[in-house]
């Protein structure tokens, strides 16, 4: 259905580029008007209201990804824009992160209980000497929601400590976030350091953060490189195709 609740309307204006509007109308239009009112308030940080939109939804027997796809998933993906785009600040999204973890408390047990097989699994960290972690927050988010086990490594993370959580996880995906210009290189410098071992060609590498290019993802000798939540999703579950086909063949 098309977006009929007025601030949601409102809200989706700031996304501009045409790929992500597809993208996120896609998605909202996939809902109803109680799945907007949650999309809203996710996007506002009204924590209260996605609690009881999420409980009411899934009271009426609606199947908790539906919830989260049709809900949950766009309001964060407009968060998401909004804060790529200096449209809105750190304490805003964290108010949303809030929001959105009101809903995911009585989704995940759902999911959980689902048996569901995950899309993949992947490590996530800032690379060292990077304190920062608003959008690699941002981006677990959204890949959790989409299907995928992410195990969070927090910030300030050495190349041996990607390492050793991508075995550990058995993981499919090494994701990377930096959001200053000085700690970039340290990107390149954890997979060379995986090539060294001679585990190069076991996952698939995906980097991201601000003042991160397609260019220079590519330098460092990724395989993948997301500028947003939604592209970071949807390059992750690109990559894992890739490696099945690969390992198929």
């Amino acid at each position: 259905m098309p977006i009929v609740h007025e601030g949601l309307a409102r809200e989706f204006e700031y996304v501009t580029q045409e790929e992500e509007r597809a993208t996120i109308l896609e998605q909202i239009e996939a809902g109803d008007a109680l799945m907007q009112e949650m999309a809203y308030s996710l996007i506002t940080g009204n924590h209260a209201a996605v609690d009881e939109l999420t409980q009411k939804a899934l009271g009426e027997d609606r199947e908790a990804n539906d919830v989260l796809d049709e809900g949950l998933i766009p309001g964060m993906a407009v968060v998401g824009v909004k804060f790529r785009d200096n449209l809105i600040f750190v304490p805003e999204v964290l108010i949303a992160a809030r929001a959105m973890k009101a809903g995911m408390a009585h989704i995940d047990p759902i999911l959980s209980a689902s048996g569901v097989e995950p899309i993949g699994t992947a490590v996530f960290g800032t690379v060292k000497g990077d304190l920062h972690d608003i959008g690699k927050n941002l981006c677990i988010m959204m890949m959790r929601g989409a299907g995928f086990v992410v195990h969070d490594l927090g910030v300030d993370t050495k190349p041996d400590e990607f390492i050793e959580a991508a075995d550990e996880k058995d993981a499919d995906l090494v994701l990377m976030s930096a959001l200053l210009t000085t700690t970039m290189p340290n990107m390149g410098r954890t997979i060379a350091e995986f090539e060294d071992m001679g585990l190069r060609d076991e996952y698939k590498f995906m980097t991201g953060g601000a003042p991160v290019t397609q260019e220079f993802s590519d330098d460092m000798g990724a395989d993948g490189y997301g500028d947003n939540a939604i592209s970071c999703v949807e390059k992750a579950k690109e990559l894992i195709e890739i490696a099945k086909v690969a390992s198929s063949g």
